[in-house]
């Protein structure tokens, strides 16, 4: 298969599978973490780190049966970041910035904040902030229109982190309607490459440690950052608001709201929107990012995503996060509030990033 002209290959610098004998390997629970199937199909207990790891290879090849593999073209098309304007705010800078992910026919716009005391010398945690479903893309979370309680990159930069907003494939600046030709069979995993590429970006600024790097999102955001997180193990802290429920509890199982272009269009046309055939779900997501640091914040009220998937999610993960003695890096918060990110919420998910991404 091509992209622009480039092959595709599996990510193994990210998430370190190959879709090929463990494809064809199928987990009838998305919810029993306490074994994996080995060649002939069999049972068998994970009794270890190593056998969880097996486990975790199986889950993200679940993700790519529904949203295809994730590329990386060999090699990958040069990022060749423009800054288009810079403005200077209280204690740090905003930059407007575009960059090549994985064609160098278009470019992703994105808001990058830097600290003013942040440079070569003093390098800092970075996060990614992805927006929810808006037409103006990254520039809610940015703090340019929008929701004031999603303006969350422009928040965390006012705390001292590099924050990168970019622009979800359709929203905002970045005109896509995901062609076939691109070779993506989900926009899932286009945006999930993006963000890979995000990643890659942040790691090779001069002002951030590579080492803290966080991720947060709220919705659509919220989703996709899970998601990114699951193939990209740089991304050392994770924060989710409004962003899941399991697949049986989203609006009673009926899965047809992540069948677009923009999801998974093959949880329709191969699974027909039965959760029952859908290859993976959030508890095994959730669970494949231990031992990171990883909070759910999921308001009561939330109409969109069931609070009590989220319940279901985290106590079933916990296992798994307790075999890595990082218990306390599984947390969740409960808000009581609609599909939102009141101040509360907020000042919880900021918390868990200055305790995981700060130094003392």
């Amino acid at each position: 298969m091509l992209i622009n002209g480039l092959r595709w290959v599996i990510l193994l610098g990210v998430c370190g599978s190959l879709l090929g004998q463990d494809e064809k390997l199928t987990y009838k629970s998305h919810l029993d973490m306490s074994y994996y199937l080995n060649d002939s199909g069999e049972r068998v207990p994970i009794l270890t780190q190593q056998d969880w790891s097996r486990r975790r290879t199986h889950i993200l090849n679940g993700m790519m049966q529904m949203m295809g593999p994730v590329p990386q073209p060999a090699p990958p098309v040069p990022l060749e970041m423009e800054i288009h304007e810079t403005v200077q705010l209280d204690g740090f800078s905003r930059q407007l910035i575009s960059y090549h992910t994985d064609s160098m026919a278009r470019r992703v716009r994105a808001y990058l904040f830097i600290p003013d005391s942040a440079g070569r010398k003093q390098k800092t945690a970075a996060i990614l902030c992805l927006h929810q479903t808006t037409a103006i893309g990254k520039e809610e979370p940015a703090g340019l229109g929008g929701k004031p309680e999603l303006h969350y990159a422009l928040h965390l930069a006012k705390r001292g982190y590099v924050t990168l907003a970019p622009d979800y494939p359709s929203f905002g600046d970045y005109a896509y309607d995901f062609p076939a030709a691109d070779g993506y069979q989900s926009g899932s995993m286009k945006a999930i490459y993006d963000n890979i590429r995000a990643v890659d970006l942040l790691t090779q600024h001069e002002a951030v440690d590579r080492d803290r790097i966080g991720c947060i999102g709220h919705s659509l955001g919220g989703h996709n950052t899970i998601f990114t997180a699951a193939f990209d193990k740089r991304i050392q802290v994770i924060v989710s608001n409004c962003g899941f429920t399991r697949f049986h509890k989203y609006y009673d199982g009926k899965l047809k709201g992540w069948t677009s272009q923009r999801y998974m269009p093959l949880i329709d046309s191969r699974c027909n929107n039965d959760p029952d055939r859908v290859t993976f779900d959030f508890p095994e997501i959730i669970a494949s990012l231990a031992p990171r640091p990883f909070l759910a914040s999921a308001p009561t009220g939330d109409s969109n995503f069931e609070v009590s998937g989220v319940r279901d999610t985290i106590r079933i993960a916990k296992p798994v996060y307790e075999r890595f003695q990082a218990g306390d890096a599984l947390q969740s918060n409960y808000p009581d509030a609609a599909h939102s990110f009141p101040p509360e919420a907020r000042e919880v998910a900021y918390d868990f990033f200055d305790k995981w991404l700060r130094q003392e």
